[in-house]
């Protein structure tokens, strides 16, 4: 019974942005459950090279590249998607942008370019694939969030700004459809162990003290501990769980919370 929980076969998901690090563990982790795996991104070489690796280890993915803010094209690669795979059961909306730079300096046009990749791409995908959940009245939603869905950071104002709106989006969707038995939650990395942060996290780089110092798990997460919440997400083991964010951190917000005087130094 409690294999059955979390068994996705014949379901189809979608990965957006899931050609590496967080977004390649995830899809996965869900293939291997038994879902049929899409994944999305905007380079081709790459999303094939994801391909090779996950039919490596038996896994066999449908690829397809869009861009997840153009409207058109979102359409296009879902009906696609519906055409050659199925319809979207499952989506994880993944795909996200980040620069840090400070305020003062920031180019307004970077931080439009932000908000579009990490908070309005989102709702155009979940926008195109929920009427066929409507209609089937069954469906999962994963948005990607992150610590900064709850506190503000030096240099990375568009990036908190768009995860802050995110989590009220993911709230708003849960309202909105869970009426039709359509579970929206969110996922919300800690520090987590991927090519991007691997600079900071070698010798005695300051910022790689600080996470090790203040996670009370000691560690860095690994994107297989995000791809398992991910799991429980898009299982029916989450029915009754709707508009949550669940923090994947090792504890890091319990041990500094939302302590506004140590925003300069995480």
């Amino acid at each position: 019974m409690i294999q059955k929980l979390f068994d996705l076969t014949g379901k189809v998901a979608l990965v957006t942005g899931g050609a590496h690090g967080i977004g390649l563990a995830i899809g996965k982790v869900l293939a291997e459950a038994g879902a049929r795996l899409c994944i999305n991104g905007r380079d081709e070489a790459r999303l094939e090279e994801a391909a090779r690796k996950l039919r490596e280890e038996g896994i066999d993915a449908f690829t397809i590249a869009f861009d997840v803010t153009n409207e058109q094209q979102v359409d296009q690669a879902i009906s696609t998607i519906e055409r050659e795979v199925g319809a979207v059961d499952i989506l994880v909306n993944n795909a996200a942008l980040i620069k840090r730079v400070p305020i003062v300096d920031m180019a307004v046009s970077d931080f439009r370019e932000i908000i579009d990749v990490d908070l309005v791409a989102p709702m155009i995908v979940s926008k195109r694939v929920v009427p066929k959940m409507m209609e089937r009245r069954s469906g999962k939603i994963i948005n990607m969030c992150s610590m900064m869905s709850v506190y503000g950071r030096n240099s990375v104002s568009a990036y908190a700004s768009a995860k802050g709106g995110l989590k009220l989006l993911t709230a708003s969707m849960c309202c909105e459809w869970a009426k039709y038995n359509i579970q929206v939650n969110g996922i919300g990395p800690g520090y987590i162990a991927t090519s991007q942060t691997a600079p900071i996290r070698e010798g005695n780089h300051p910022f790689n003290e600080l996470v090790m110092t203040r996670t009370p798990a000691g560690r860095w997460g690994e994107p297989e501990d995000v791809a398992h919440a991910a799991l429980f997400l898009a299982s029916q083991a989450s029915n009754f769980v709707n508009g949550q964010i669940l923090f994947v951190d090792g504890g890091i917000l319990a041990n500094f919370g939302y302590v506004r005087g140590e925003n300069d130094i995480v």
